[in-house]
């Protein structure tokens, strides 16, 4: 009996971690941006569809669409770049109060459509001193099988032209 207990254990065990392992490293593309103002202003941009709205406000994108939700975790957009001919479409995954992270999952375009199999964007708001404060984004992904040559990856200049509109519009808004 222990025997066959032993053997089914390790047999859904194995499946287990061959169905949930992810034998592919993620690669990282990271930005880092000082702002001079708080961190609870800049997070009240990050936290929710503020961004992605100021953005499209601002003619960085040319339009977002929310497909479900309300700006909290569950909440899947649907973004569409210049000169309107590509989008993307993730979703929000993480949204912490306490630490100041947003992190979202591709689902659909941008590096997915061309070889990626995973995108995943972390955006993290740190509280340099009472005035001033960090924006970092980081863009994990990993690449699919047979697409290494090619080497596809995301660009980290969408996110870094994001958190450089945050910083102009806060710290305008903050001197006016």
């Amino acid at each position: 009996m222990w025997k066959q207990f032993s053997l089914v254990f390790f047999v859904v065990f194995g499946c287990y971690m061959g169905v949930n392992s992810n034998p592919q490293p993620l690669k990282h593309l990271t930005n880092e941006l000082e702002v001079h103002v708080p961190a609870s202003k800049v997070w009240e941009i990050y936290r929710n569809l503020a961004l992605l709205k100021l953005a499209a406000q601002q003619d960085l994108i040319q339009s977002v669409r929310v497909l479900k939700g309300d700006g909290g975790v569950g909440t899947v957009v649907n973004v569409t770049f210049h000169p309107g001919n590509s989008s993307y479409t993730e979703k929000f995954t993480v949204i912490d109060d306490q630490k100041r992270i947003k992190v979202t999952q591709g689902l659909k375009g941008d590096c997915l459509a061309i070889g990626c199999s995973v995108q995943i964007i972390q955006f993290d708001i740190t509280e340099k001193s009472d005035n001033s404060s960090v924006i970092k984004s980081d863009i994990a992904y990993a690449v699919k099988k047979g697409f290494e040559a090619k080497n596809p990856k995301p660009s980290i200049q969408l996110v870094a032209a994001l958190a450089q509109l945050v910083k102009n519009f806060l710290e305008n808004k903050n001197h006016a």
